[in-house]
């Protein structure tokens, strides 16, 4: 039995507190996962699971070998770390973003990582919801706003502005609001979980925070056909500047209220807490914050 191969399959089962989301995870079949497990409780003479149908819990073997695992895994990614510094890059890298950010941010700096590493794969997930880099099995997490707390370093990135905009065929049709107590009167187009109190915050010039209320009137799950309504003229609303910065610029869209700035998010990178940080992490930390200030500022 590879010992240290079956110490990763325990310790993702572990942090993802299911055999088939670390079979996911590893690439492997979950049948692969129960066998592997069952053959290092085996080896150890020990039950380190305790499994049912829906739920896996830790013996209290299955706890210290847990910890004890993650200290020798860490020392042998540091082990290899060493003989890869000047090696290709190989294996995957499982990413996971937000949608507008995967969608418009990290597509040329990830083509850019496969320009010089060609034999590195890319994995992308893209989702809204807060992904914990250690319990969902990425390399790297980017996260907007609050990273939260957790077995993970969080790396700054830049800053994602947010700006308020409505197309010049809804504005010759209905006019433009010159005050914040004006956007009630007005449609306003979401993205779900944003603005849930029905107010907008805006920040003036002289930082003075102004909760305007709001006409919400279509809420969507993805930022694309919120920014389709909002260049057919169907309201007003808020996107994410790297998502509507060509509209903005030729004339497709115009910027509300500009002497107010929508507060932005703090865009992090998220990667899991270790002695020894892998060589396609390391690498990929250093193009992106070489190149997201690049793109968003």
């Amino acid at each position: 039995m590879d010992l240290l191969a079956a110490m990763r399959v325990y310790v993702r089962v572990v942090e993802r507190g299911s055999m088939s989301a670390a079979a996911r995870d590893l690439s492997i079949g979950q049948p692969a996962v129960s066998e592997r497990i069952d053959r290092l409780e085996s080896h150890l003479g020990a039950r380190l699971l305790r499994r049912n149908t829906r739920t896996i819990t830790l013996t209290d073997v299955g706890s210290a070998f847990y910890e004890r695992s993650k200290v020798v895994l860490d020392a042998a990614d540091s082990a290899l770390a060493v003989t890869a510094e000047d090696q290709p890059l190989r294996g995957t890298l499982r990413i996971a973003a937000p949608h507008g950010v995967g969608e418009i941010v990290l597509p040329p700096i990830l083509c850019r990582l496969r320009e010089r590493h060609p034999q590195l794969k890319l994995d992308l997930v893209l989702n809204d919801r807060i992904v914990d880099p250690v319990t969902e099995g990425v390399d790297i997490s980017l996260r907007l706003g609050d990273c939260g707390i957790g077995n993970f370093v969080a790396v700054r990135l830049g800053h994602i502005r947010r700006i308020l905009v409505a197309a010049p065929r809804y504005l010759d049709r209905i006019g433009i609001p010159e005050r914040s107590n004006d956007l009630v009167d007005h449609p306003f187009l979401r993205v779900s979980g944003l603005f849930n109190d029905g107010r907008l915050p805006l920040i003036s010039v002289d930082r003075q925070t102004d909760l305007a209320p709001l006409n919400i009137v279509l809420t969507v799950s993805h930022w694309r056909p919120l920014y389709a309504m909002l260049l057919e003229g169907a309201g007003i609303g808020v996107l994410q500047e790297p998502a509507c910065t060509e509209a903005l610029g030729d004339g497709r869209l115009i910027r509300l209220l500009p002497n107010h700035e929508v507060p932005g998010f703090d865009l992090h990178a998220l990667y899991p807490a270790s002695k020894s940080v892998p060589p396609k992490t390391r690498v990929t930390l250093s193009l992106l914050k070489e190149h997201v200030p690049e793109i968003v500022q």
